[in-house]
């Protein structure tokens, strides 16, 4: 049962992820989320490293979409002072909804292009 489970996520993720390619002027903003937290990270696939992170770890305890927007403003915050106004969105297997969206639109509100 676990590993048909897992080879329906590694499907889905394959499906999504294999299209989007991000670069350093154009980072890709990977999600992933847990049960307590949501992680964002600025990805260069070109060179293969992380450009930066952030996650709700750091942030005061809220309801659980509060704190994915405040990750995307913060994340925004942070890619402003790096010079980046441009990223690729890469939702992982997740659907675009809920905590996932909030992101999204918390990096819109920071003014990043998503």
């Amino acid at each position: 049962m676990m590993k048909i489970n897992l080879n329906k996520k590694i499907r889905k993720k394959r499906r999504v992820s294999t299209r989007i390619k991000g670069n350093d002027k154009r980072p890709r903003i990977s999600v992933f989320r847990s049960n307590r937290y949501i992680y964002a990270q600025a990805i260069d696939d070109e060179k293969q490293t992380t450009l930066l992170s952030f996650s709700s770890q750091k942030l005061a305890k809220s309801n659980k979409v509060g704190q994915a927007k405040e990750v995307g403003l913060q994340l925004a915050k942070i890619l402003k002072e790096k010079k980046i106004d441009e990223v690729v969105f890469d939702r992982n297997i997740y659907i675009y909804k809920g905590r996932v969206k909030a992101l999204a639109e918390g990096l819109r509100e920071g003014g990043i292009k998503v």
